[in-house]
């Protein structure tokens, strides 16, 4: 890695003499970036290495680094090191997409990869989230959603089955089931409540995304609804912190208390029901 990194000395004397010197340095690691020398993931080389590389101080690498990462080049993990950062998707927060639909927005081919599909019965916990009797079916999808054949994150999905009866034919590796609510039950998903925060990837979610661990992922639950406020699906996901992050355009247009998300009140313990 240190020699990747190094640049031909006549080049770093002239760029000296022009710009800053944590400028210079800034700029060195970035065309080692975009030379593709450096790839999303890789880790730099300590601060100490930096130094001896650039033929500078530590205060001058600190804040070349410290320039990358503001710029979203790289990113920096206490106690572990720095590395380049990966490509992130914006995933709205504030609009209903489906996870194919939204991704094929960014040009990106969509699949996934089935784990379980299968009928179950409502337990207390489901019977609340998707309002049905207490015993009664529901469609349990549990997917790995791939981006150009990468695993970026995690679904698991609850439907009442009695509102998308023998949905399960559908192959769901590649269908949307946005789409085929949508399409095939007259079922369109209108409105939706969701809760996101951070979170340590498990050691299932782990394997399954292809992490190390430790490794932070971004988890959400969301109760879906259509036009009616019928409840269509409940979902709990997982999705790769490296891949992705969340814009909303806000407004002050009501009140705070407005946005509490009542309706999950008690912790989410998605493996044992998975």
């Amino acid at each position: 890695m240190a020699e990747q990194l190094q640049e031909p000395k006549e080049v770093m004397v002239e760029e000296k003499q022009a710009k800053p010197l944590y400028q210079v340095v800034a700029a060195a690691i970035l065309k080692q970036i975009n030379e593709g020398q450096l790839r999303a993931n890789d880790r730099l080389p300590s601060e100490h290495e930096l130094c001896q590389i650039y033929s500078v101080g530590r205060n001058t690498v600190r804040r070349a680094l410290s320039e990358l990462a503001r710029d979203g080049v790289l990113e920096s993990i206490p106690g572990v090191g720095t590395f380049v950062s990966g490509e992130r998707f914006d995933k709205t927060a504030q609009y209903l997409y489906g996870f194919t639909h939204e991704m094929r927005l960014h040009g990106k081919q969509v699949s996934s990869r089935v784990i379980e599909a299968k009928l179950i019965s409502a337990d207390p916990f489901l019977a609340r989230r998707l309002q049905i009797q207490l015993g009664a079916e529901v469609v349990f999808l549990y997917r790995v959603r791939m981006m150009d054949g990468e695993p970026t994150a995690i679904e698991r999905s609850y439907l009442p089955h009695d509102l998308c009866p023998g949905i399960l034919q559908y192959d769901f590796s590649t269908a949307s089931l946005y789409e085929v609510l949508t399409r095939k039950y007259n079922k369109s998903p209108n409105h939706a409540e969701q809760v996101i925060e951070a979170g340590l990837a498990t050691a299932e979610v782990a394997r399954l995304l292809e992490l190390d661990q430790p490794a932070v992922v971004l988890v959400f639950h969301r109760e879906t609804r259509l036009a009616s406020g019928q409840v269509i699906e409940y979902v709990d996901s997982e999705l790769r912190g490296d891949r992705f992050r969340f814009y909303a355009d806000l407004r002050l247009q009501a009140r705070p208390d407005a946005f509490a998300f009542r309706r999950l009140p008690l912790p989410i313990e998605t493996e044992a029901r998975a």
